[in-house]
């Protein structure tokens, strides 16, 4: 979800609402403490230089249980990060705190934000000996659909 997605789901809502990847609600009372560029220049194990850029939103929690963030101001901080930060419109990544701090995709579905679990990958795996996948194949799929001449009864097993 890109930022002019976030924004433009913020105007059809009347609260802002986090899900995280369990299906419980990011509590009420976040605060949003950072919107900011994540830029990140790095080397992958096949030896091809990337780079890689996100909008990313940082949620944290006080104990200030009275707070509510508005859609209209998380608009407004969004737009002020575009115009200090010189931001584009790029995918967001949204930091949390939990045992450690989470990073998560975001996606909307009927008025909230859902957090979505990020995985790691290998970037070239045709050069540092990641072998393919296997194909599953289930054994009733290997006969196809001629029948075997072969019973328990017959010997030939």
């Amino acid at each position: 979800m890109t930022l002019s997605e976030v924004k433009e789901k913020l105007q059809t809502v009347g609260q802002v609402r986090f899900v995280l990847p369990d299906g419980s609600p990011v509590p009420q009372h976040f605060h949003v403490t950072e919107v900011g560029k994540v830029s990140k220049h790095f080397i992958d194990c096949g030896g091809v230089v990337r780079t890689e850029n996100k909008a990313n939103f940082q949620l944290w929690q006080a104990n200030d249980y009275d707070h509510r963030l508005a859609p209209n101001k998380l608009v407004d901080i969004i737009q002020l990060s575009e115009r200090v930060l010189g931001l584009e419109d790029l995918e967001v990544e949204v930091e949390y705190q939990s045992n450690t701090i989470g990073r998560y995709n975001l996606e909307f579905d009927q008025g909230n934000f859902f957090l979505k679990s990020t995985q790691t990958a290998c970037l070239a795996p045709n050069q540092c000996g990641v072998p393919a996948a296997k194909q599953r194949v289930s054994l009733s799929e290997l006969g196809g659909k001629e029948k075997s001449n072969c019973s328990p009864d017959s010997g030939c097993c």
